[in-house]
């Protein structure tokens, strides 16, 4: 059983995936994470993102994994690491490049082979796991998701302006829904949950129930 779960920056998805990985007991794989990881490879290693043949040879030295939850690049846990704005911004560029996605669906497809599933993400539904047993597509006003990411950033001793993070999420979505390759839109069969005005707790209720109810 894949559960596919997508949406813009900040609606939700990796909280509810991973809540509602506990509560069915099966496996989540953090898609957006691994993303963020190699942005973060980028980074740190500081490559010309522009420069496809720089990027090709990155990627093949690169190795992401998960574990207990976890997730690791080239062996060190970098679960901190990848949460600044800094690699938030370069990680919706880097998912423009066509060979980047290709090398991390590959992994994702490959980590999730073999065993139940959930998976968020940008383009779970419609592309990596386009037969998927269960498709959500999570989404939220800019501003609510601005206000859970400013939170979220401050809880991690991030310091940035609130109106900073609004206006790079509202960047991020331009960024994520007109890029050529996968680019964010729900599903045609999915099923749309707005997450303005609920909580966490009623978003996972709601989708547990609709999986026991489908399965």
């Amino acid at each position: 059983m894949i559960i596919a779960i997508d949406g813009p920056a900040g609606a939700g998805k990796s909280s509810a995936a991973k809540k509602l990985s506990k509560k069915l007991e099966i496996e989540y794989i953090d898609t957006g994470a691994m993303y963020r990881a190699f942005a973060y490879k980028v980074l740190k290693s500081k490559c010309d993102y522009n420069n496809i043949s720089e990027i090709k040879k990155l990627l093949s030295t690169t190795k992401i994994n998960f574990n207990n939850g976890h997730i690791f690049l080239d062996g060190e846990k970098i679960d901190l690491q990848i949460r600044t704005n800094e690699v938030s911004k370069l990680s919706s560029q880097i998912a423009t490049i066509k060979e980047v996605r290709k090398n991390l669906v590959d992994i994702q497809r490959n980590i999730a082979n073999s065993k139940d599933a959930i998976l968020d993400g940008r383009d779970i539904g419609t592309h990596v796991f386009p037969d998927a047993s269960f498709k959500f597509f999570l989404t939220a006003s800019p501003e609510a998701r601005g206000k859970r990411r400013h939170l979220e950033l401050k809880s991690k001793g991030v310091n940035e302006k609130l109106e900073n993070v609004i206006n790079d999420i509202k960047k991020r979505d331009f960024n994520d829904s007109t890029r050529d390759v996968s680019p964010l839109k729900p599903a045609e069969n999915a099923i749309i949950i707005d997450t303005t005005n609920i909580n966490l707790n009623e978003v996972v209720k709601l989708m547990t129930e609709i999986i026991l109810e489908g399965k």
